[in-house]
């Protein structure tokens, strides 16, 4: 299998892809990720060939696998796959899936199921500059998240809410969008995670009705104190966020930005992004 797929355009996407451990060309017919969405994932940097907060990331698809009821592949084998897709020194980003395999028909779940895990390298990703130096803008989408305790905070791969909230837009001006719960509570971004600062509180949405529960957003509550902030999860509502001294979005491969408009509404230039991007970029999870 050729990693360079060519398409008409003559544009160059390169890219390469692990199944179990080998270059296979599709996933099976009977997987239950593709009937069922039965499976998660997680999308990480690799930076110098190195996977960026590696055992961060394994220990929260393990906890996801544990979740729904998948045994996660060992630490070793998913490294191993990494290491064949990645060269040394090469920056990449890596989503690794893993799925409960396949099944016969119905969503009964099969007494025995051997977990498929599918490894992909693209490309590392690039951001518009713009967005660390001078912020974001945010679309309120008008999609409302329900409510699953059972699937709150995993981030597994039923993600059609996110798809249909991704569509309600298409200014390119326009990063990601707000996403509230059907009670209207802010909980998260169609990529992203959320924290607001109020003085020095720094909170984040509580995520235990909904929403997923990222690396980024753990590791920065475990920064904020660091920083001199009063890290918080609770709810939080549109008029709180829209209250705040700065609202910042954060995800695992570009760090955190900061939300300068929501809508009409506009947030003066901050400084919080930025120290916690230098210090996310780093390998590890608080400072020493």
């Amino acid at each position: 299998m050729d990693a360079n797929r060519i398409f008409p355009a003559g544009h160059i996407l390169l890219r390469d892809f692990l199944i179990n451990g080998h270059r296979e060309d599709g996933v099976s017919p009977f997987d239950r990720g593709l009937a069922y969405g039965d499976g998660v994932f997680r999308t990480l940097p690799v930076c110098g060939g190195t996977p960026h907060c590696w055992q961060l990331h394994y220990r929260k698809l393990c906890e996801d696998c544990k979740s729904l009821g998948i045994v996660c592949p060992p630490e070793e084998v998913l490294a191993a796959d990494i290491d064949m897709l990645v060269g040394e020194g090469e920056d990449a980003t890596i989503k690794i899936i893993i799925t409960r395999g396949e099944g016969a028909r119905g969503y009964a779940v099969p007494a025995l199921s051997q977990p498929m895990r599918l490894v992909i390298r693209t490309p590392a990703q690039s951001y518009a500059s713009g967005n660390a130096s001078d912020g974001v803008k945010l679309h309120l989408c008008e999609l409302r998240l329900s409510h699953q305790p059972r699937l709150a905070g995993v981030k597994h791969l039923n993600r059609l809410e996110n798809v249909l909230a991704r569509m309600e837009w298409v200014d390119p001006q326009i990063t990601d969008g707000l996403l509230l719960d059907v009670a209207g509570n802010v909980i998260e971004c169609t990529m992203s995670n959320v924290y607001i600062r109020t003085g020095n509180n720094l909170a984040t949405p509580d995520l235990g009705r909904c929403g997923v529960a990222g690396v980024t957003r753990a590791r920065i509550l475990e920064l904020a104190p660091h920083f001199g902030y009063r890290p918080q999860i609770t709810d939080l509502s549109l008029e709180q966020l829209l209250d705040a001294d700065e609202v910042l979005i954060c995800n695992s491969l570009y760090g955190a930005w900061q939300v300068r408009a929501l809508g009409e509404h506009n947030w003066e230039p901050g400084q919080l992004a930025s120290r916690l991007r230098e210090r996310l970029m780093q390998n590890d999870a608080i400072p020493a």
